[in-house]
């Protein structure tokens, strides 16, 4: 199998058309259809089917596809990382990161890494939680800054950020939006909507851990794992979402014109932490640079009432 014969397949499968597809290749028809012939034999199966009327990829075909452009991105991804350090500069560096840390880390940290380290290309994503370990599990990811650590020995971290409240998330017209708290206990008489555990396992936990420590039972009535969704959803319906202090001010919770409120959660206040996580294995030394570029801020004090009125 070879590497010229991945993309005229990627190709072809993109245009379902042999004249097009090898236009856009630089080939002859001729050449393309023995490519294909080619890597069929190689693979023993048969990936487009083709009469007189249509193109189209066989079910073996199509699952190929997906995988070809796995195999042709990665190699992709490779040869980007040979040039750069033929052209002089050390490595690169993929960053996953959420809300806080874009607010609380990244700045500061960016701007000390290009000081310092100005030969680093650094590439930054931004994800939710779940998203972001799995990421730097596949390996498609450096460091991830995440709400929470896994537990794993496969990684290692860092806490960067202390005490991030949760808030409350109603509607406008709901009878928690005028009040300035309102005691985690009274979520015992609400219909709640919550984003699914492996989203940010971290604040899914926290919700659950002040619930079990007032001794209720959250009710949840629908869920949504897309903070804006959270907030559409409770402006038309009496349900209580949840969002971080960050996220609450990022979106303008409260502020005129907004459709939605974020309230003070008291006895207790739900609380997250923020960390970097990195593989133990991890064999990129700009991930150690990048971690000495963090002046870790202090958070632990955050006033939801003075952010929000900020």
């Amino acid at each position: 199998m070879e590497f010229r014969h991945l993309v005229s397949f990627i190709t072809l499968a993109e245009e379902l058309h042999f004249g097009r597809a090898a236009q856009r290749l630089h080939l002859t028809q001729p050449s393309l259809s023995a490519q294909l012939r080619k890597l069929e034999k190689s693979l023993g199966v048969q990936l487009v089917a083709r009469n007189s009327h249509e193109v189209k990829l066989t079910p073996a075909g199509r699952e190929f596809e997906s995988r070809a452009r796995i195999i042709v991105a990665q190699l992709d991804r490779a040869a980007q990382v040979a040039k750069a350090t033929a052209a002089g500069r050390v490595g690169t560096l993929d960053i996953g990161y959420n809300l806080p840390a874009s607010r609380h880390v990244l700045p500061d940290a960016l701007t000390e890494m290009t000081e310092q380290h100005p030969d680093i290309v650094v590439s930054l994503w931004e994800k939710r939680t779940g998203p972001q370990l799995a990421a730097l599990a596949d390996g498609s990811l450096d460091l991830a800054l995440v709400y929470g650590h896994p537990s794993s020995p496969d990684f290692r971290y860092r806490r960067l950020l202390h005490r991030v409240p949760l808030m409350a998330v109603v509607g406008r017209r709901h009878r928690w939006a005028e009040r300035s708290g309102v005691p985690f206990a009274e979520l015992a008489g609400q219909e709640c909507v919550l984003f699914a555990r492996e989203q940010c396992p971290a604040m899914y936990d926290s919700i659950f851990r002040a619930a079990a420590d007032t001794e209720i039972t959250l009710s949840v009535a629908q869920s949504a794992d897309d903070p804006g969704a959270t907030a559409h959803m409770v402006s038309v319906r009496p349900l209580v979402g949840f969002a971080s202090l960050p996220r609450a001010i990022s979106m303008g919770m409260g502020a005129p014109g907004s459709s939605s409120v974020a309230v003070k959660l008291l006895d207790p206040v739900p609380t997250l932490d923020l960390y970097a996580v990195w593989r133990a294995d991890a064999t990129n030394p700009a991930v150690s640079l990048f971690l000495e570029c963090i002046r870790s801020p202090e958070a632990a004090h955050l006033d939801p009432a003075r952010a929000l009125s900020a």
